[in-house]
């Protein structure tokens, strides 16, 4: 067993600011994130004027934050810097560990364990104390097998580095195949063969006007509002020719886009959601539903009566696009739920798969959507620009087809990407192997 203190020699080279000098000052993440410039300053600008000089190679931690593991080696840069009595600096005794070894010892559990025992005080005031700190025991191996372990360490460490390269590069090729599944798909490629089998299918022109005449009717019902008149697609819109059948047209005359409603901000009116059980989805969960196969299945909050009476239920099923924040991340509803105007619907007026098919033209177009937005810190962009992007319309049969074949695809992705996920756990798994003798040899 080895105290630390037989490790670390407290380090202590006292410094007077003086007014007219240029300092360098140290900060030290927490999270094993390491001991970094925090700024320079002149010295007339520095109110403490009695500090510590610091060294390269030294050992560093945080008095205050050492436990949550703020706490590192000083690099050159850094040397000659100053640092105040919140911090504490140490010389590390290489006669009874090797530096290398020491410094991944500085990643273990063992260590850190030492940091939060040694913190004494009340809960918002623990503070490292010293002598309790150099005097915590840790089971070192000797310096034979120290730098036995480090041999080992290095080679499975660079094993990991050629392997998470190697897994980075796969992942940027899948990465690609996806677009290229979603680029052929909404340009008539993927269906090439099923649309030359079959020509005698309704064409979207036709499916267009009967759109436009069931919109009409809800119009007149006033179950919907009338719509602003888009403007037709130009030459200079059209990036790309499309199959015999298909049409350019604007995304708003594919269905119903509707901004999602609330009448009062929701973060600042608690009485909407005392007591509440009806799912309020808001752009946070739209985005994080594709980890999840575009299934929005969690929602921020819950409307009550109140809350509901200001807003609106939109039913299962429905598509969701985000026009704020995470601008043009898409989902669909796996419960009636309300949701803010920063979430944009789409309601087909034909049945069919028109909501799936449009919601891959959107993930393929997000980042030109995304430019439409103003440079502002809370970026959005407003429905008219939806209903304005220039959308290459297959017939409604088609449409399932393509749907069908790019899902076969991506559960195909899926599979590729599962084994890369596989591929970086048995990597990281042989580095915290040799970690574990190396730290936790009795376990």
């Amino acid at each position: 067993m080895k105290r630390i203190g037989d490790l670390l020699t407290r380090h202590k080279t006292p410094v007077t600011i003086q007014d007219d000098v240029i300092y360098k000052q140290v900060t030290i993440r927490t999270h094993y994130k390491g001991v970094v410039l925090r700024g320079t300053k002149i010295g007339a600008e520095i109110g403490t004027k009695n500090q510590w000089r610091i060294s390269a190679e030294q050992f560093i931690l945080s008095r205050i934050d050492a436990r949550n593991g703020a706490f590192g080696i000083i690099p050159k840069e850094l040397e000659g810097a100053i640092v105040t009595n919140d911090f504490l600096a140490f010389d590390v005794n290489e006669d009874e560990v090797e530096r290398e070894f020491f410094n991944v010892f500085l990643q273990s559990p063992v260590f850190l364990d030492a940091c939060i025992k040694a913190s004494r005080g009340n809960t918002n005031r623990k503070r490292i104390e010293e002598d309790f700190f150099l005097a915590f025991e840790l089971n070192l191996p000797p310096l034979s097998q120290q730098r036995h372990l480090i041999t080992k360490i290095n080679k499975a460490r660079s094993s990991l580095a050629i392997a998470n390269h190697e897994i980075t590069h796969q992942e940027t090729l899948l990465a690609k195949l996806k677009q290229a599944i979603l680029q052929e798909a909404i340009q008539g490629k993927l269906t090439a063969d099923w649309h030359a089998a079959n020509l005698d299918v309704e064409p979207a022109s036709q499916l267009l006007r009967r759109i436009q005449t069931e919109k009409a009717r809800l119009i007149a019902e006033k179950k919907i509002s009338k719509e602003k008149t888009l403007p037709e697609i130009s030459l200079e819109e059209v990036p790309f020719e499309i199959p015999k059948g298909w049409v350019w047209c604007r995304m708003g005359e594919a269905g119903i886009f509707q901004r999602g409603k609330s009448k009062h901000r929701p973060r600042n009116d608690p009485r909407l959601f005392d007591g509440g059980n009806i799912p309020f989805v808001q752009t946070g969960d739209v985005a994080r539903s594709k980890h999840k196969g575009f299934r929005i299945d969690t929602c921020s909050g819950y409307y009550n009566e109140v809350g509901l009476s200001q807003s609106r239920l939109w039913p299962s099923g429905t598509m969701c696009i985000t026009i704020a924040a995470n601008i043009a991340e898409t989902g669909f509803l796996t419960f009636p739920a309300c949701i803010p105007d920063s979430v944009v619907t789409f309601t087909p007026v034909v049945s069919g798969k028109s909501p799936e098919f449009l919601q891959m033209f959107i993930g393929l177009t997000r980042t030109a959507i995304e430019k439409f937005a103003p440079a502002t810190a809370q970026k959005n962009i407003n429905l008219q620009i939806i209903n304005e992007l220039a959308l290459p319309l297959p017939p409604l049969a088609e449409q399932a087809v393509i749907v069908e074949r790019v899902e076969a695809l991506m559960t195909t992705c899926k599979a590729l990407e599962a084994e890369i996920e596989r591929a970086r756990s048995h990597a990281a798994h042989l580095l915290q192997a040799v970690l574990k003798e190396a730290f936790d040899p009795a376990a």
